[in-house]
């Protein structure tokens, strides 16, 4: 390929990483506040957050896209550009996937763990960050990292809207040099870079997080013996 094809490729790997960047963010911010929400004590608040995820789970990402993109602004007289259009989609359908991740995690946490926390007299929200969330973020770093390479994947769907990112662009060299072979490894040699890079990165979280949950107590020094002839009647 020449140099300026080569711009056209690196320029779409650059709309991938802020699209993914973008989309994750939203992700994550969606998974914790509908995955805490499944557990809430009001019936209403688990009803809406499960609706939510259900939804979500249940639609077609690259239709989601369609709705954003091109079904509600006319209806709301408003244009998404498509990089908003896509991160909001994504973001979106892949919180849903996300919340359910949360509520598991939190779920799996020891119910004498709560009860401690409620003995204690700590309020809901005590409990949440002082307790379970400490104890179940770190389990959440591996479904989460799977959620994160689909979520890469997923993010080759905005080319439907003419967004320039990798698959969009790596299409358009594909019909300037009439070469799928050539063209479509190189896009998934890149893809897999990619996706190889954030996997490392996550385990590197998870370590991280993982490093000071469940380590021993420090054992008590041994009691000195009581010197010959100190002890007497009790």
């Amino acid at each position: 390929m020449t140099s300026g094809l080569w711009e056209l490729v690196l320029q779409g790997v650059w709309v991938t990483v802020q699209l993914l960047f973008f989309s994750a963010l939203l992700a994550t911010a969606v998974s914790f506040v509908v995955g805490v929400g499944r557990t809430h004590r009001l019936w209403i608040v688990r009803f809406l957050a499960g609706f939510y995820t259900e939804v979500f789970r249940g639609t077609s990402a690259l239709v989601m896209i369609f709705w954003v993109f091109f079904v509600l602004p006319p209806a709301f007289g408003w244009q998404l550009v498509p990089m908003w259009a896509g991160m909001l989609a994504l973001g979106l359908t892949y919180g849903a996937y996300g919340s359910e991740i949360v509520r598991g995690a939190l779920a799996a946490v020891d119910p004498a763990q709560k009860e401690g926390g409620i003995a204690l007299s700590f309020t809901p929200w005590q409990r949440m960050k002082l307790i379970l969330l400490p104890q179940a973020v770190p389990e959440m770093i591996p479904p989460f990292s799977n959620l994160l390479i689909e979520l890469l994947k997923g993010t080759a769907l905005v080319s439907i809207m003419g967004m320039g990112d990798l698959a969009f662009s790596g299409n358009l060299v594909r019909l300037a040099l009439q070469e799928s072979a050539e063209i479509y490894t190189y896009i998934l040699l890149i893809y897999f870079v990619i996706a190889f890079l954030l996997t490392r990165v996550m385990r590197g979280l998870e370590k991280k997080l993982k490093a000071g949950v469940g380590k021993a107590a420090p054992k008590r020094e041994a009691a000195a013996p009581e010197p010959a002839g100190s002890g007497g009647v009790r």
